[in-house]
């Protein structure tokens, strides 16, 4: 599937709505060690580590060496965790008390 493909969201979201209804963390992570690749399974766990990383306020430079990933991702991590509303910002926030955070009203 290329990006722009329709099926992507749709896809997306089903998987989306899978994850979220389990509730299970260690069923999650074994979907997601099935679902994956090694090598995918560790770029996701290091975005995730470099999420975290920026939120802790770790200089971009210290990531870098630290996690392997170049300037331009945690840039954009960084970028992405500045956002109103951010996504990252809700996870983050979801894992400290266990439950998500809900989206504030889209703005335009």
């Amino acid at each position: 599937m290329k990006i722009d493909d329709p099926r992507v969201e749709t896809n997306l979201s089903e998987l989306a709505g899978a994850l979220a209804s389990t509730g299970d963390p260690a069923l999650i992570g074994d979907f997601l060690r099935c679902l994956l690749t090694p090598a995918e399974t560790a770029d996701i766990a290091a975005r995730w580590a470099l999420v975290k990383s920026l939120d802790a306020r770790v200089p971009q430079r210290e990531i870098a060496r630290n996690l392997g990933i170049s300037l331009c991702k945690i840039t954009r991590g960084s970028r992405e965790l500045k956002k109103p509303g951010s996504a990252f910002r809700r996870m983050l926030s979801s894992g400290e008390r266990g439950e998500p955070t809900p989206a504030p009203p889209h703005r335009r």
